[in-house]
């Protein structure tokens, strides 16, 4: 009901006061939240018959973004190109329908480097999983992106999830979930930092990969709690390594500013907390860590 009520009067908020709150929120949370944020302790635990990494690497490195508004849109070669130089490869999710238009070309240069794409919702209105009808209404529009991009992955809008819903879409893998965070607008994390099977209760035989994310959002760390620093996703990411876990985060270029001009001090970061992080990973797992597309690791599975 909250969540309902909030996407009703969200377009009538000013953006300030949307992130004044939501600050407030979370900074009041924060202290209750110390044991099951940002590490949850037994989510370490490995799968069932679990494969291990491609390479028989300790780790895996996953990047993904989300590509929210046309200014996040705009910056997806430039932010490619960073990882790129850096040796990284990652996964963009585009909107089908919004402010921005995915341009074939974009898809095609972001494959030919290596990297890779998927869907991310349908236009974003909170209204998805709003029921199952609606749900079932837009996965008719969300598949025929999906077939008319060749992806093969999907990431719900504001991280809402129904995990036996999300098996109608014609995927290999879905990024829908978290490990732990209770400060999402629906909290229930999946509490584990390897991806797992999602059977298809639907359809006999069918079912997906279900990869949660396992370092808070950029949003959370470096926009509402103003953090200056790595140190949340370095500490994160030295005890998802020791457990050879899944470091997978999502970083939206929306948020990210690339002249470390922070004109708009209340929504972006500076691109060099993203770098010193790649760097970080570098340094000190060099040959450890799995990085790569994901539609690669699940064919592994």
């Amino acid at each position: 009901m909250i969540k309902k009520i909030f996407y009703i009067i969200k377009p009538f908020m000013p953006r300030e006061l949307q992130l004044y709150l939501r600050r407030k929120i979370i900074l009041a949370k924060l202290p209750g939240y110390k044991d099951v944020w940002p590490i949850l302790k037994g989510s370490e635990k490995k799968p069932d018959n679990w494969k291990g990494w491609p390479d028989n690497k300790k780790f895996a490195v996953i990047l993904t973004h989300d590509v929210e508004h046309k200014r996040g849109y705009d910056r997806v070669l430039q932010l490619m190109e960073i990882e790129k130089q850096l040796g990284f490869v990652s996964s963009f999710n585009f909107i089908p329908e919004r402010d921005y238009v995915v341009e074939k070309d974009l898809l095609l240069t972001l494959k030919d480097n290596g990297f890779e794409y998927g869907v991310h919702g349908l236009n974003h209105d909170g209204k998805l999983f709003s029921s199952e009808a609606e749900f079932l209404k837009r996965v008719k529009k969300i598949n025929y992106y999906l077939k008319d991009w060749g992806a093969v992955g999907f990431r719900a809008p504001a991280m809402h999830h129904n995990l036996d819903w999300i098996g109608e879409l014609n995927i290999e893998y879905d990024l829908s979930t978290f490990d732990t965070d209770p400060f999402e607008p629906q909290p229930d994390g999946v509490g584990t930092i390897f991806p797992f099977w999602v059977p298809n209760k639907r359809h006999k035989n069918g079912g997906y990969w279900e990869l949660p994310y396992t370092l808070p959002q950029d949003f959370t760390p470096f926009v509402l709690m103003r953090e200056k620093t790595i140190k949340i996703w370095q500490e994160k990411t030295d005890w998802i390594a020791k457990n050879g876990g899944m470091v997978l985060v999502n970083v939206h270029p929306d948020y990210i500013n690339f002249n470390n001009n922070l004109t708009n001090i209340n929504e972006e970061f500076s691109i060099n907390i993203y770098k010193d992080f790649l760097n970080y990973i570098i340094s000190n797992y060099n040959n450890q860590f799995w990085n790569g597309i994901i539609r690669d690791l699940v064919n592994h599975f």
